[in-house]
C-alpha cells in the first residue's frame, strides 16, 4: 500500500476519514439491505415494536435493490435512506480506524513472530492480522452497530418508533435491556467482521500486491479500483449468511431469540437456505461501492499525509 511507513496515528486517522466518507456515499444501499434482511421474520411487527425494534413481517413490502429504495423514498422520503447515519459514522470512526488503520502494523508483527522477517509478507500473517483487527474493532464499536441497525429498521412516521435520536437510542437500550443490550450480537458480529476483514482487507492487499509485483499496473487509482471491486465481491459472497443473522439478532427484541445460533436455526427452518442471502444485491452493491470509495480515499489520504509530513 502507499506510504506503508506512515506513522500509526496517521494511518488510523486516514482509515477513519476514508471509511466515514465511504459510509456516507453508500448508506442508502445499506439501509435497503437491512430492510430486505429483516423482511419475512414471523415474529410480528407489533410484538417487536414494543421493545423498539421494528421488523418487516407479513407480506413482502420490498423487492430488489431498486424496488426497495423506491418504496422507502415513496413511503418515507429520501431522508429515510439515511436513517442511522450518525450512528453509522460513529461506528466507522471506532471500527474502521482500528480494523484498517492497525492492519499493517499487526500484519508486520505477526510476520515477525511467525517467520522472523518482514521483507515478504506471507498469507498466514495477513489472515491472522485481518482476524485480529476485525475482532478487536467489533468489541469497541458494537453499541454503534446495534443503534445503526435499529434506526435503519424503523419506519418513518410510525407511532411505534421508539428512538428519535442516536443518543436517545443508546440511553433507552441501556435502560430497557441493560448494558448487554448495547453489545447484543457481539459474538455473531465479531465472527462476521473477522471474516469480512479477511475477505476484504486481505483480498485487497493480496490482489494489489500481485498486480504490482507482475507490473500489470502502477500503484495508482486504477489498480486500487480493480483490487477494491474484487475484494468487495469476495466479501459479499462470504459474509452474507452471517450478515443476515447479525442484522436480525441485533434488531430483535429481548427474548425473541435465545442466541444467534437460535436465530440462524429458526431462520433456516422457517424460510429455508435462501433467507441467508436476503439482501444480497444491495449488499453486493453496497460492499463493492464502499470498497471502491474507501480504498481509493484511504490510499489518497495516506499519500497526501505522507507528502505533508515529509515536506
Amino acid at each position: 500500500m502507499v506510504a506503508d511507513n506512515l506513522p500509526l496515528q496517521y494511518k488510523i486517522l486516514s482509515a477513519g476519514t476514508a471509511a466515514c466518507f465511504a459510509d456516507f456515499v453508500t448508506f442508502p444501499f445499506d439501509t435497503a439491505k437491512v430492510r430486505l434482511q429483516i423482511q419475512g421474520e414471523s415474529n410480528g411487527i407489533l410484538a417487536l415494536a414494543r421493545n423498539g425494534a421494528l421488523v418487516g413481517s407479513g407480506p413482502a413490502h420490498y423487492s430488489g435493490l431498486v424496488g426497495t429504495i423506491r418504496t422507502i423514498v415513496r413511503n418515507e422520503g429520501t431522508r429515510s435512506l439515511f436513517n442511522g447515519l450518525s450512528a453509522g459514522l460513529q461506528r466507522q470512526l471506532c471500527f474502521s480506524s482500528i480494523r484498517i488503520g492497525l492492519y499493517d502494523s499487526v500484519k508486520g508483527l505477526y510476520q515477525q513472530i511467525l517467520y522472523g522477517e518482514t521483507n515478504r509478507v506471507s498469507v498466514p500473517s495477513r489472515i491472522a492480522a485481518g482476524l485480529t483487527t476485525g475482532g478487536l474493532a467489533v468489541f469497541l464499536a458494537q453499541p454503534t452497530d446495534v443503534v445503526k441497525v435499529r434506526f435503519q429498521a424503523q419506519l418513518k412516521g410510525d407511532p411505534r418508533n421508539r428512538y428519535n435520536s442516536t443518543m436517545e437510542a443508546y440511553r433507552m437500550i441501556a435502560k430497557q435491556e441493560g448494558t448487554a443490550g448495547l453489545w447484543k450480537g457481539t459474538v455473531t458480529n465479531a465472527g462476521r467482521n473477522a471474516i469480512v476483514n479477511v475477505s476484504e482487507i486481505v483480498c485487497y492487499d493480496i490482489i494489489k500486491d500481485t498486480i504490482l509485483s507482475y507490473g500489470l499496473m502502477r500503484d495508482a487509482i486504477p489498480c486500487h479500483f480493480i483490487s477494491a471491486v474484487i475484494a468487495g465481491f469476495c466479501t459479499t459472497v462470504v459474509a452474507s449468511p452471517i450478515d443476515v443473522i447479525k442484522t436480525r439478532y441485533m434488531n430483535s427484541s429481548s427474548g425473541t431469540y435465545s442466541s444467534a445460533i437460535n436465530c440462524a436455526v429458526r431462520t433456516f427452518s422457517e424460510e429455508g437456505c435462501t433467507a441467508f442471502f436476503k439482501g444480497f444485491t444491495p449488499s453486493f452493491c453496497r460492499l463493492v461501492s464502499w470498497n471502491i470509495v474507501m480504498w481509493i480515499s484511504y490510499e489518497q489520504v495516506k499519500s497526501t499525509m505522507q507528502k505533508t509530513i515529509t515536506v
